[in-house]
């Protein structure tokens, strides 16, 4: 059974944040947000209202410090005077996307996992400091971390907050909890192990608490579609966190282990491979998350497992599930279940020619959403869901100007995302491929 050692995480995450400092600290002051007092006006583009779809043309978006006072009609709204234009005439304005199911520090089976078998904790947030840099480039302003190891992801989120590495916004669950032989690392058994995981999680900042109510694609042995807790143990984990008001996700495959979380008040599924139209009738009268990570189980993701060397049994797995996986995607949409982006590849990872992230959007107009409804599940929803569509989620007075620019209309068309060119975080430019800004980054 995993457990966490404190002392050894606090020396190890020390060296660790050291070393983080002296890699991106040069990138990360260039990167942060926009300092108080400084202003910024995105001037001339279409500004998407991904609340009812509203388009506002030749719109001004007026950004002071980190936040938004100001949006509308060029005829309506001025830059101020002294502030710095950025022209984005002929583009649209969208809000920063967010993934809701990431792993930075992903290890899959097949020869990219090997090689970081050994893989010190040091080693893994530098890392994973890499990959949420290169998330937040792809337009991927805000994320959910849905299992880490060994408290990295609190030391990431803690720095980027703190401006000594570049990443996301993050809200993450801290590790995957199961019981012994589950779908994940930190193995407990009984109610009240549970809870004390629980417990631990929360004290080291966790927003969300995750575990494993089936198997997954990537175990070796059980069943990706058995129910392994019993109701003690759900029902225990579940209470400690909304006591706590933390929301609890699972990982999840199992019709049987959906319906015995949703009697306990579970607040969000993960991927949700064999799941049945009464469970997703219930999920939709109980306002239950999915977050469908329909990349990994359909054909695009097959370069990028040969890409890592993933095994046989591993791409049997998957086969597997991706008939199923793609029927309750569909039928989620018809009936209404809340879904929120997620991929569980990396955000930026290629994917069919764009990133995963985009084309997760993609996928589900292909299943039945409208492009508007694909860039709610990539923007506001997922905000909704985090309980933070106050500060994020779309680009409005009051909220974080986390933007993106496109090159055409997401609500005609979600292929638009695939010609994002320019990422803002908090009112700092992060990406400029056109040097809008006045410098190409």
């Amino acid at each position: 059974m995993y457990s966490l050692r404190l002392p050894r995480f606090a020396s190890l995450m020390a060296a660790a944040s050291a070393a983080a400092l002296a890699v991106f600290g040069a990138q990360a002051a260039s990167a942060q947000a926009q300092p108080d007092g400084e202003v910024t006006a995105l001037v001339g583009g279409s500004v998407v209202s991904v609340e009812d779809g509203r388009i506002i043309p030749d719109a001004v978006v007026v950004i002071e410090g980190q936040r938004i006072v100001r949006v509308g009609p060029r005829s309506e709204v001025q830059p101020p005077v002294g502030a710095r234009i950025i022209s984005t005439e002929g583009r649209w304005l969208a809000p920063g996307l967010m993934n809701m199911h990431v792993h930075f520090g992903l290890k899959l089976p097949g020869a990219a996992g090997a090689e970081l078998q050994n893989e010190t904790d040091a080693q893994q947030v530098l890392r994973m400091a890499h990959n949420a840099e290169r998330s937040l480039r792809a337009g991927v302003t805000s994320v959910r971390l849905t299992s880490e190891l060994h408290g990295n992801d609190f030391a990431l989120k803690r720095a980027i907050q703190r401006g000594e590495a570049v990443g996301p916004r993050i809200e993450t669950a801290g590790e995957l909890i199961v019981p012994t032989g589950g779908h994940g690392f930190h193995e407990v058994d009984g109610p009240y192990a549970f809870a004390r995981a629980a417990r631990e999680q929360i004290k080291q900042g966790a927003s969300w608490i995750k575990i494993a109510i089936s198997g997954g694609i990537s175990d070796t042995h059980g069943d990706i579609a058995a129910a392994p807790m019993t109701d003690e143990e759900l029902s225990v984990l579940i209470d400690v966190a909304h006591r706590n008001d933390v929301r609890v996700t699972a990982h999840n495959g199992s019709p049987q282990a959906a319906m015995q979380a949703l009697e306990y008040g579970i607040d969000a599924f993960e991927h949700g491979y064999h799941l049945t139209e009464p469970v997703l009738r219930r999920m939709a009268k109980d306002e239950a998350w999915l977050i469908p990570t329909i990349v990994v189980s359909q054909p695009g993701a097959r370069a990028f497992y040969q890409r890592i060397g993933s095994p046989d049994w591993y791409l049997a797995r998957v086969d597997s599930v991706g008939k199923d996986h793609w029927a309750v995607l569909q039928q989620a949409i018809r009936l209404g279940v809340p879904i929120a982006l997620g991929t569980d590849q990396f955000p930026f990872e290629d994917n069919e020619g764009t990133t995963a992230t985009v084309r997760e959007a993609e996928l589900y107009v292909d299943a039945g959403m409208t492009p508007l409804q694909a860039l709610q599940a990539a923007t506001i929803q997922p905000a909704r869901m985090m309980r933070r569509d106050t500060d994020i989620g779309s680009i409005t007075v009051g909220k974080y100007a986390d933007i993106v620019i496109l090159d055409g209309d997401p609500t005609k068309d979600i292929g638009a995302l695939r010609s994002l060119s320019f990422v803002m975080k908090g009112g700092a430019v992060v990406r400029d491929d056109h040097g809008l800004s006045g410098q190409a980054r």
